[in-house]
C-alpha cells in the first residue's frame, strides 16, 4: 500500500474536489451579499438564515460519517454515496439561489435557512465520503501529501472558477439582476455534479478495510477524542478553515467598498487562486524537505502577515500595489489549502494501531463539523458586525465605521486564528519517522496469521 500512486489515479481521484470547491466558494463568497444587496434582507436578518441552516451540521456531519464507516457493499464503503448523491447535491445548491417573491424578512429567513439545510445534508452525503478516501487510496506520508496536492489543484482551480466567472454572469450583486444570480447557480450546480461520477468509476477501495469490524458510534467518537494527532489536526484544520471562510465572506465587500474596485474584483480574485495553483508544488516541496507542520508553519505565518499589511489599502491605492499583495497572499492560500488537509489522514493509523479499527468517515466528519461550527458563528458574526458598524447595501460611499468594520474582519481576526493554528502545528506530535514507524507494524500485523500482536508504539 506504501507503492506510489499513478499520475492519473491522483488526478482523477483529485477531480472529485471540483464541484464542491466550486458550490462552496460560491456560497462562501456570495451568499452573504446575495442576501444582502440582491434580496435585500437586513445583514441581521442574512445572520440568523445562515446560522439557523448551518446549524443543522451539528447533527449531520457526524452521522453521516458514522453511517460511511460501517456501509459494507460491493462498491465498497465510501464510493456508494458518490454514486448516489450527486444529483441531489446538484439540486439542492439550486434551493439558495431562488429569490422567491414575498417582502416578509422573516419568511425569507426561513425560506433560505431551510433551503441552507437541504443544501449542507445533500453535500455533506456526499463529500464526507469523498474526503474519507484519502486515507484509503495510500498509507504513505508523503503520497498522502502529493496526493492532497493534486486534490486541492482542483480545489483551487474550482475556487478560481467560483471568484471569477460567477462575476462574468452576474455582472452587480443589485435587486435587477437576481435571474443572473439564478442562471449561475444552474450551470454551477450540472458543473459539480459530473465529477462525483468520473471518482466513482475510476477509484477502488481496499478490501481488507471493509473487512474490518464495524464501529459503533460510542467507540468512534471516543477512538477520535482520544486520538491525539487527529485532535491536533483538527485544531489547526478549523483555525485555518475559520480564517479561510471569514475571507470568503467578506473579501468582494473589501473590494467593492474599501478598494472600490467592483469592476475589477474577478482579475482580484484571479490573481489570488492562480498564484495559489503555481504555490502548490512549492508547499509539497516543503513538506518533504522540512515535514508537514513546519511548512504549514511557514506558510500560514506568511499569509497572516500579508492580510495585515492589506488592510491598509484604500480606495487611492495603486491597483499594482493591490495586485502584489494578492499574489503574496496568494502563496499562503495554496499552503492553507494543501497542508491542512495532508496532515488529518495521518491520524487514522494512529487510530487503527490502538483500537483495531479505522474510523475515517468519523475523524472526517468531526474535522469539517468542528470548521462548521466555527463557521456558523463566525459569518453571521460578520455580518453583525456590519450592521452595528452601519453597512448600508449598495451605498457609493460607506461609513467611516463600516469600512472599519470591514478591514477588522479582513485583516486582524484572521491573523489571529491562523497564528492559533499555528500553535497547534507546533505541538503536532507526528514526524514522518513516527508515522513510517507505525505504517510499518500495520502492515506486519494484518500480515501475521492471528492478525495482531503487541504493539511497540501503541499510545506513542
Amino acid at each position: 500500500m506504501n507503492q506510489p500512486l499513478s499520475a492519473w489515479k491522483k488526478i482523477l481521484y483529485g477531480s472529485g474536489d471540483t464541484g464542491f470547491s466550486l458550490t462552496l466558494t460560491i456560497l462562501g463568497a456570495y451568499f452573504a451579499i446575495f442576501l444582502t444587496d440582491v434580496v435585500q434582507v437586513q445583514p441581521a436578518v442574512a445572520a440568523a438564515a445562515i446560522f439557523i441552516g448551518r446549524t443543522w451540521d451539528y447533527i449531520n456531519d457526524p452521522l453521516i460519517g458514522y453511517i460511511s464507516d460501517r456501509t459494507r457493499t460491493r462498491w465498497g464503503r465510501r464510493r456508494p454515496f458518490l454514486l448516489f448523491g450527486a444529483v441531489p447535491f446538484a439540486l439542492a445548491f439550486l434551493l439558495l439561489w431562488v429569490r422567491p417573491p414575498w417582502q416578509s424578512d422573516v419568511a425569507l429567513a426561513i425560506y433560505y435557512a431551510i433551503a441552507y439545510i437541504i443544501f449542507d445534508a445533500a453535500a455533506t452525503f456526499v463529500y464526507m465520503p469523498y474526503f474519507a478516501l484519502t486515507p484509503e487510496l495510500t498509507s504513505s506520508y508523503d503520497e498522502r501529501t502529493a496526493l492532497t496536492s493534486y486534490r486541492m489543484f482542483f480545489s483551487i482551480v474550482g475556487s478560481l472558477a467560483a471568484f471569477t466567472v460567477p462575476l462574468m454572469i452576474i455582472g452587480s450583486f443589485r435587486p435587477e439582476n437576481a435571474s443572473r444570480v439564478f442562471l449561475m447557480a444552474v450551470i454551477f450546480a450540472v458543473v459539480s455534479c459530473l465529477p462525483l461520477f468520473l471518482v466513482f468509476f475510476s477509484t477502488r477501495e481496499r478490501q481488507d478495510y471493509q473487512d474490518l469490524k464495524q464501529p459503533n458510534l460510542k467507540e468512534s467518537l471516543q477512538a477520535a477524542l482520544k486520538n491525539r494527532p487527529f485532535i491536533f489536526g483538527a485544531g489547526l484544520f478549523l483555525l485555518t478553515w475559520m480564517a479561510m471562510d471569514i475571507l470568503q465572506a467578506t473579501l468582494l465587500y473589501f473590494v467593492k467598498y474599501v478598494v472600490q474596485r467592483e469592476g475589477q474584483s474577478d482579475l482580484i480574485m484571479g490573481i489570488i487562486f492562480v498564484t495559489a495553483i503555481f504555490a502548490l508544488p512549492l508547499w509539497n516541496w516543503a513538506s518533504r524537505r522540512l515535514n508537514k507542520r513546519w511548512a504549514y508553519v511557514a506558510g500560514v505565518a506568511f499569509w497572516a502577515a500579508v492580510q495585515l499589511v492589506l488592510i491598509t489599502l484604500n480606495s487611492g491605492s495603486d491597483l499594482m500595489l493591490l495586485i502584489f499583495l494578492c499574489v503574496m497572499a496568494g502563496i499562503g492560500v495554496g499552503a492553507a489549502h494543501i497542508l491542512p488537509w495532508s496532515i488529518i489522514p495521518d491520524a487514522v493509523e494512529w487510530d487503527e494501531l490502538n483500537t483495531g479499527e479505522r474510523h475515517e468517515g468519523m475523524f472526517y466528519s468531526l474535522v469539517t463539523l468542528a470548521q462548521k461550527i466555527a463557521s456558523s458563528i463566525a459569518i453571521p458574526l460578520v455580518l453583525l458586525m456590519l450592521q452595528a458598524t452601519g453597512y448600508v447595501p449598495n451605498a457609493e460611499v460607506q461609513p467611516a465605521s463600516a469600512l472599519l468594520g470591514i478591514r477588522i474582519v479582513i485583516g486582524p481576526i484572521p491573523a489571529v486564528l491562523l497564528c492559533g493554528g499555528i500553535l497547534f502545528a507546533v505541538f503536532y506530535p507526528l514526524s514522518r519517522e513516527k508515522h513510517q514507524a507505525m505504517v510499518q507494524e500495520l502492515e506486519a500485523r494484518r500480515a501475521s496469521p492471528a492478525g495482531k500482536f503487541p504493539s511497540t508504539l501503541v499510545g506513542k
